[in-house]
């Protein structure tokens, strides 16, 4: 019981930084979906039911979960404003250590998204 309620929890911390993450860019808003979704599955089927049909769920998620990837469209809106951000703070604030991580995050983040599968168009609907 308690290890539902703690993923529960877990799923609510991680469905509020994917909000804030939808509003800043340089916070990811897809891995936290995706670790809600996980918590929400594993805590209770009500809660997970009710987070696959939000839009967010929707707009972000389904398709990736039906298909184990993503449409180019989708990897491009999340990956262009991050990108920009970044390369903008890389030219503007001229710290080493910071131009660095900055270096690291394009690279961390590029390699993630070149292992998604790219899918085309949109995926079937399965029912739901």
């Amino acid at each position: 019981m308690l290890k539902k309620v703690l993923f529960i929890l877990l799923g609510f911390i991680s469905l509020f930084l994917a909000f804030v993450g939808a509003i800043l860019p340089l916070l990811p808003t897809f891995p936290f979906l995706l670790l809600c979704s996980f918590c929400f599955i594993k805590g209770s089927s009500k809660i997970n039911y009710w987070f696959e049909n939000t839009k967010i769920y929707k707009k972000h998620l389904k398709d990736f979960k039906l298909s184990n990837g993503m449409t180019l469209k989708s990897k491009l809106f999340i990956l262009i404003p991050v990108y920009a951000i970044l390369i903008t703070l890389f030219f503007t604030k001229p710290i080493l250590p910071m131009q660095i991580t900055i270096v690291i995050l394009l690279i961390i983040k590029t390699l993630v998204f070149i292992k998604i599968k790219t899918i085309k168009g949109a995926v079937p609907n399965d029912g739901r």
